[in-house]
């Protein structure tokens, strides 16, 4: 079953400039993706390519990943602020292809506190009572 969620992602290099006032807040590079798939297979934050120009991102390194057509070579973008079920959180990118959607993997899940239920979707972890518990590091 395909689970999506609605995610919104804001260039992270921007919202400090605006806070420090070198550009005006409308001048911040962000989009919301309403369609993100919720991908448990999936480790980290990956983006479509014409995304990553949009929000402006900038390569910071490489990474390798095991993908169903075998391993390959990821780039990594710089640090978007993410939103997903009113959480909060900060996360370099890896690219994915332009067809390919918004994955979001199971770091993001595990940094929010979050859970797929197979019923409803991305839901606040029950174990928690639907509280933000960190785990400890």
């Amino acid at each position: 079953m395909r689970h999506t969620a609605r995610i919104a992602l804001v260039n992270l290099a921007d919202l400090n400039v605006a806070d420090a006032g070198f550009i005006k807040p409308e001048e911040i590079r962000q989009v919301i993706v309403t369609d993100a798939i919720v991908d448990t297979g999936a480790t980290r934050l990956s983006l479509p390519q014409p995304l990553i120009e949009h929000l402006g991102l900038t390569p910071v390194g490489s990474t390798r990943a095991k993908t169903t057509n075998g391993i390959v070579d990821r780039i990594v973008y710089s640090t978007v602020q993410f939103t997903l079920l009113e959480r909060k959180g900060t996360m370099d990118v890896t690219a994915v292809p332009a067809d390919v959607p918004v994955l979001i993997g199971h770091i993001i899940l595990e940094l929010l506190d979050l859970c797929l239920d197979i019923r409803k979707g991305l839901i606040y972890n029950p174990a928690h009572d639907n509280e933000w518990i960190e785990e400890a590091w």
